[in-house]
């Protein structure tokens, strides 16, 4: 049996859940198919998901189809839960992507398309709600075509669309026209076929359409399109045979040394972790010692073991059965405590995903309602940050502060959800807030030296000199010193300390885009110490990066805007007045959209003025788009630890210096 990882992905609302239970249902898991507004799908398990009526959380469930097993992850369609999307990306085999006859290509459907053309991700198009009033068909696919990928073959045709008798028809080299559509389309990217089409077409049956069609759909050439709907059915049947037959199969090698990747954790009734795991080779048994490597953002690697527990491979539905898994399977493995998202479990070898979507770029303080929680609260969140990584908890210890990063209003509102039902904590968040980064302007440099007479305050002589780096480098660090000038633990408790002390720069912001080169180096042995260089770096450091000075950036959005077009010309100018620089202007029917950037600070205002500005029907679609220097009063974030700046001074007065 060979199995396939396939992700379901879309725009809010678009019917990705609804999808997923209608396959299910075809394939004999279920017997009936759970509705989104009723609260009883096989995937929204979590009491907010039946409540909101939306995905929140990615989840896994599985299905066989005669010889072939499909492992299912149905992700969240809203964009303030896009890092669930990435996490699973990083794991598939291939994506049926969902767009509305209704509502057509939306601004979350195009950034998926991109994000799947750029990694080469074998991907099938269903087009859903051909039964609803106002589906469209032919103009759709028009539109497929210019905004998502110009290579696409409808693999049906639609009867009676926009009616509830509407229907799927599949399509047959046999039908009129579909053998030249499917011939021109292969000839974008191989005119082989083309040359066979043209020399001799009676020669070739179905099976060779078929096989050719299969090879690009693999190598993510061409993109098939499957009309239906998950609601009454249609057009489900060919799209299962389309997963079956066109996207690739999992690699299947249990012999190969072991490799996975953990791409979700969850937390059992008692606290205990269980992390989702896709095994891309070899075994896993339970109460066997395997080892897992952990990279950081700076791609330095960490390794650690452990032994599982239980191992639980899915099975039928969102069932997982206790046995051995291996390669291509999706399991759940219990036991590993210190297991983190991202984690790999084995070798460290095989490609590894770059960051697809932007880091979130609002946060908020969250406080917990009632006093001494503080504690309480940091532990809840930090549970909840080995689920998602991006909400990145900063603690400020000194005003029992905490704050968390968000993507939107809803997921904090999701997270003050969770922390009340599922940790008992009420909490209330302060405003929300744009975070900002610091960029160098200048070159800075600083020497700390040993001193030879009398108390020393560091037994390490440090130089550091910084400047800017390469737009989006992050952080730079390289020596100009001899590797063999140190031991190797205290050059690693520099390259350490420079970059934890960049996580806030002059402004408390963290610094990018930087190029940091160690200058100078010594050590009194036996008497220095891998601590001595930690606490000398950070003081060299601020004060080079005070030499060459920062700059605050502050994110800013691409905005993507439907509004009818009556109200369009009130919405540009509250645009406007918030700061937005629309680009683009189109009128389709009676509607109009805008596209174009919005610093990220004013979205949050612009969306409480928009129903009123549009009757309650304007949509407007976010997502992150670079970073601009801010203008005006320059924004500051208090820090989480004491200045360096400060710290030679106290550390003087203590030693008796001054």
């Amino acid at each position: 049996m060979t199995t396939v990882n396939i992700g379901i992905l879309a725009h809010i609302d678009a019917g990705k859940t609804s999808l997923t239970e209608r396959l299910l249902y075809t394939a004999g898991v279920i017997d009936r198919v759970g509705s989104v507004d009723g609260g009883d799908t096989q995937t929204d398990s979590h009491a907010l998901e039946r409540e909101r009526g939306i995905t929140i959380q990615s989840a896994v469930v599985s299905f066989t189809v005669g010889d072939v097993k499909v492992n299912l992850i149905d992700t969240p369609g809203h964009p303030d839960f896009i890092s669930e999307v990435e996490r699973a990306l990083g794991v598939l085999d291939g994506v049926v992507l969902v767009v509305s006859a209704v509502e057509g290509v939306q601004a979350q459907t195009r950034l998926l398309m991109r994000t799947l053309v750029k990694m080469r991700m074998p991907t099938l198009l269903f087009v859903n709600k051909i039964d609803r009033l106002g589906a469209r068909t032919e103009d759709l696919l028009e539109s497929i075509r210019t905004e998502l990928a110009p290579v696409v073959v409808p693999m049906t045709r639609v009867e009676e669309p926009g009616t509830r008798q509407a229907r799927a028809v599949p399509r047959s080299v046999a039908d009129e026209g579909f053998a030249a559509d499917l011939a021109e389309a292969f000839a974008e990217h191989d005119d082989a076929f083309l040359t066979r089409y043209l020399a001799d077409e009676q020669a070739l049956d179905e099976r060779d359409y078929r096989t050719e069609l299969a090879r690009q759909v693999r190598e993510a050439r061409l993109y098939p399109v499957f009309f239906g709907s998950a609601v009454a059915g249609a057009g489900i049947d060919e799209l299962v045979a389309g997963i079956t037959g066109l996207l690739p199969a999992a690699p299947a090698d249990p012999g190969a040394a072991l490799c996975g990747t953990v791409f979700k954790i969850k937390r059992g009734w008692a606290g205990e972790k269980a992390a989702y795991v896709r095994l891309h080779s070899g075994e896993l048994k339970a109460r066997t010692q395997v080892r897992f490597h952990r990279r950081d953002r700076h791609g330095a690697v960490t390794e650690l073991s452990g032994r599982p527990t239980a191992v639980e491979v899915f099975h039928r539905g969102p069932e997982a059965l206790r046995t051995d898994a291996s390669a291509g399977d999706i399991a759940v493995v219990w036991g590993l405590k210190d297991i983190r998202i991202g984690d790999r479990l084995g070798t460290d070898d095989g490609p590894r995903n770059e960051h697809l979507f932007a880091a979130p770029s609002l946060e908020a303080v969250v406080r917990p309602v009632g006093h001494g929680l503080v504690p309480q609260l940091f532990d809840a969140l930090t549970q909840l940050a080995d689920q998602d990584p991006f909400i990145n908890i900063r603690k400020d210890d000194e005003e029992q502060q905490i704050s968390v990063s968000l993507y939107g209003e809803v997921q904090k509102e999701v997270i003050k959800s969770i922390l009340a039902d599922d940790y008992k904590l009420d909490v209330e968040f302060e405003g929300t807030r744009t975070v900002c980064v610091e960029r160098p302007v200048g070159v800075g440099e600083c020497v700390e030296q040993i001193e030879g007479k009398g108390r020393t305050v560091f037994w390490a002589t440090v130089g550091l000199r910084v400047e800017p780096g390469e737009p989006g480098s992050g952080v730079v660090f390289r020596r100009s010193v001899e590797l063999g000038s140190l031991p190797h633990a205290f050059h690693k408790a520099i390259d350490e300390a420079v970059r934890s002390t960049l996580k806030q720069g002059l402004y408390g912001w963290e610094v990018l885009d930087v190029l940091v080169t160690l200058t100078e180096t010594g050590f009194a042995s036996p008497v220095s110490a891998a601590g001595d260089f930690r606490k000398v770096t950070p003081l060299v450091l601020m004060n080079a990066l005070q030499q060459a000075g920062t700059r605050v950036f502050e994110p800013v959005s691409r905005f993507e805007l439907e509004v009818p077009g009556d109200n369009s010309n009130a919405v540009l100018l509250n645009l406007t007045e918030c700061g937005a620089v629309p680009d683009a202007t189109k009128v389709q029917g009676s509607t109009c959209l805008v596209e174009g950037t919005i610093p990220a600070r004013t979205v949050q205002e612009f969306e409480r003025r928009l129903p009123g500005l549009s009757q309650g029907e304007g949509v407007l679609t976010t997502w992150f788009d670079s970073h601009q220097p801010v203008s005006g009063p320059v924004p500051e974030r208090r820090r989480t630890d004491a200045n360096p700046l400060n710290r030679k001074e106290y550390l003087l007065r203590a030693f008796g210096r001054i």
